[in-house]
């Protein structure tokens, strides 16, 4: 298996530290990116948790034309390259066609490919192209074990990759998480990252836009934590309420500290237990 410090290298990351990539879902404001990331970085510095901020500069997969996307990718680059430089902290950025890989790996450290795009053989070869790391969402429609082929295309040419898992659809508007999901990517050799937020969405659930169920965020979190994962994927807001997107399954910033509290003690719980049981396979 992959490790972190392997997918990170330049970045000094820790294999037995959690890994958080968490942030806003969109850029609205350089503001709103600057609060979040001095928050998070105060606390992971504080629990010994490799941070990466996350935000995206276009929510391109909106349900409605009419919904409001974000930055833009000039704009959005240059809020992110100031996050990067004023708080020391690595960047993790969506990507969504071929031509945004060049531009944005200029300033983000951790490309993110989509989970609705991750059969896009061009953008994942882009991404790859790039050298950054990249962070592969699974498709909502895709089986734990199809993903395989999906890194296939990125580790041709770069070896630095996450693959991270969002829920999968059960019907319409539903997401539920298989927690074997977990176990099975594992088959990828890297390291497996857990979507804590975008798993309790209700896809479109609103008609217009989706909806999303915050309280069940923290409890799949610590399942996944529990049965091992690298890293947690979450979106965190001042004010989920009025941001622009996804307002009913960001975390409050105001929250999160506990929440990063139980993680990190969860993932080192799960650290003792590799030390002890691994060789067996049981873990």
């Amino acid at each position: 298996m992959t490790k972190i410090s392997e997918v990170f290298q330049e970045y000094n990351f820790s294999d037995d530290k959690l890994t958080l990539l968490a942030g806003p879902c969109a850029i609205e404001s350089y503001e709103t990116c600057a609060e979040v990331a001095e928050k998070l970085k105060e606390i992971t510095d504080e629990l010994g948790i490799n941070f990466v901020f996350k935000s995206s500069f276009d929510k391109a997969n909106r349900s409605s034309l009419d919904s409001d996307r974000g930055a833009g990718m000039a704009h959005g680059l240059e809020i992110l390259k100031k996050i990067k430089e004023t708080y020391n902290v690595p960047i993790v950025t969506d990507v969504h066609e071929s031509y945004q890989c060049e531009p944005v790996a200029k300033v983000a450290d951790v490309l993110q490919i989509p989970a609705y795009l991750s059969r896009q053989t061009d953008l994942l070869i882009a991404a790859g192209k790039t050298g950054r790391v990249v962070n592969i969402k699974k498709a909502q429609f895709m089986a734990p074990e199809d993903i395989q082929s999906v890194v296939h295309k990125v580790e041709e040419t770069n070896k630095h990759i996450l693959v991270t898992e969002r829920g999968s659809m059960f019907g319409y508007h539903q997401l539920v998480v298989d927690m074997t999901s977990l176990i099975q990517m594992r088959e990828t050799n890297f390291p497996i990252i857990y979507d804590a937020t975008h798993s309790i969405q209700i896809p479109s659930g609103y008609g217009n836009h989706s909806g999303g169920n915050r309280d069940y965020a923290f409890p799949l979190m610590r399942a996944a934590l529990t049965i091992g994962v690298a890293g947690i994927f979450a979106e965190v807001h001042p004010n989920p309420p009025k941001a622009i997107s996804d307002q009913d399954s960001q975390l409050y910033l105001s929250k999160i500290r506990p929440i990063l509290e139980v993680a990190n003690d969860l993932f080192h719980q799960n650290l003792k237990m590799k030390a002890v049981y691994d060789h067996e396979g049981l873990l």
